[in-house]
C-alpha cells in the first residue's frame, strides 16, 4: 500500500471533512508532521491541522490511505517517497504553486512536531533553510516556459530529498541512537 491517492481524491475527501486545505497543504503538513517525529495517528489532520475540533478519517479512507502510503514512503529504504502537488497536466503555474504550498504546509506540520528546535545535521539545517527559503516564493518568479519545467522538476526532487534527509535526522536517526543506547 505505498501509491498515494490520487490528487482528486484527496480534493474531494480534504473537502468532505472540511479541511480547507488543498491536496499539496494536506500532504506536505503530513509529511513535515511525520518527517520531524510526529506520531502516526488516524487523526492526523486535528493535530497537522492543529484544529482538535477536525474529524478523524475513516479506515481506509483516502485520507487514511494518504498518510499510510506516506508512512511507508517515508521509511522506504528505496527513497521512494512522492510527493502530492497537483493533478497531472495541470499548468505550470499551477503546479509551481502547489510546490511552494507544500513546502510551507510543511514547515507548519514540521515545527508542530518537531517544538523545539531539533537536533539536526549540517545537511538537514541546510535542507530546512532551504524550505523555508521555497515557501517564501512565488510562481510569479519563473519566466520562460522550457527553463521553468527543467527548474520545477529540480526544485521538485530537491523537496523530496530535503523531507527524506529531514526524517532521516529526526526520525531515523533518533531511532537509531536509542538502539545503540
Amino acid at each position: 500500500m505505498t501509491d498515494l491517492p490520487a490528487v482528486n481524491d484527496i480534493l474531494q475527501a480534504s473537502q468532505s471533512l472540511g479541511l480547507g486545505a488543498s491536496p499539496a497543504e494536506l500532504h506536505g503538513a503530513l509529511t513535515g508532521w511525520l518527517a520531524a517525529g510526529g506520531d502516526d495517528l488516524q487523526a492526523w489532520p486535528a493535530k497537522v491541522l492543529a484544529d482538535d475540533g477536525l474529524a478523524t478519517p475513516e479506515p481506509g479512507s483516502v485520507l487514511d490511505r494518504l498518510r499510510q502510503a506516506t508512512v511507508i514512503q517515508l521509511e522506504d529504504r528505496d527513497f521512494a517517497f512522492e510527493l502530492v502537488l497537483a493533478e497531472p497536466g495541470a499548468t505550470l503555474q499551477a503546479r509551481t504553486d502547489a510546490l511552494f504550498d507544500w513546502c510551507r504546509a510543511f514547515l507548519g506540520g514540521f515545527g508542530l512536531a518537531s517544538g523545539k528546535r531539533p537536533a539536526l545535521s549540517e545537511e538537514g539545517e541546510e535542507a530546512l533553510q532551504d524550505l523555508a527559503r521555497l515557501a517564501q516564493s512565488s510562481s510569479d518568479e519563473f519566466d520562460s516556459a522550457d527553463e521553468d519545467e527543467d527548474a520545477l522538476a529540480e526544485i521538485e526532487e530537491f523537496v523530496r530529498v530535503a523531507a527524506l534527509l529531514l526524517h532521516g535526522d529526526c526520525v531515523m536517526g533518533a531511532r537509531h541512537r536509542q538502539r545503540l543506547n
